[in-house]
């Protein structure tokens, strides 16, 4: 894949909201477990996880819906609901942008897929790693370098 020069800009459905990563990627994923299904409409949601401080809200504002835990916010346009991004609180370093909302997302492959026990049996996804599950945190860190070097990032 051929990762597009930064900054980039996306946004919502709608327009209200915008947003600009000016930071490269950490890693690209596809989720497949039914939280996601639920929330996106759809077999799974596309990430693309960059670090907290390249990420900006540049018009309108996000608010926190779906799933409304102790250490996950997924954040939606208050217009138009749509789920823009998703942070870890405390700010765990990095938000997960959703690759759809990116103004040019052709670019995007995921790197890997997770929860793919609850994946719909028609589903296939181009990732290069695969887990039934999602990988334990330390693993990510690893899992980053891999698809950075994969990518010419590191």
């Amino acid at each position: 894949m051929t990762i597009p020069d930064l900054p980039w800009a996306g946004g919502c459905r709608c327009g209200k909201l915008r947003f600009r990563v000016d930071q490269a990627p950490l890693m690209t994923s596809a989720c497949h477990c039914r939280g996601c299904q639920l929330m996106s409409g759809s077999a799974y949601s596309l990430t693309v996880s960059v670090p907290s401080g390249g990420f900006a809200i540049t018009e309108g504002k996000a608010i926190i819906g779906g799933v409304h835990g102790q250490d996950i916010r997924h954040y939606h346009c208050e217009y138009c609901l749509s789920w823009v991004y998703t942070a870890i609180e405390p700010d765990a370093g990095f938000v997960n942008v959703r690759a759809t909302m990116l103004d040019d997302p052709h670019w995007f492959r995921p790197y890997i897929e997770t929860q793919t026990a609850e994946r719909l049996p028609w589903v296939t996804v181009p990732a290069t790693r695969s887990f039934e599950r999602f990988p334990e945190m330390t693993e990510y860190l690893a899992l980053a370098g891999e698809f950075q070097e994969a990518n010419g990032l590191a």
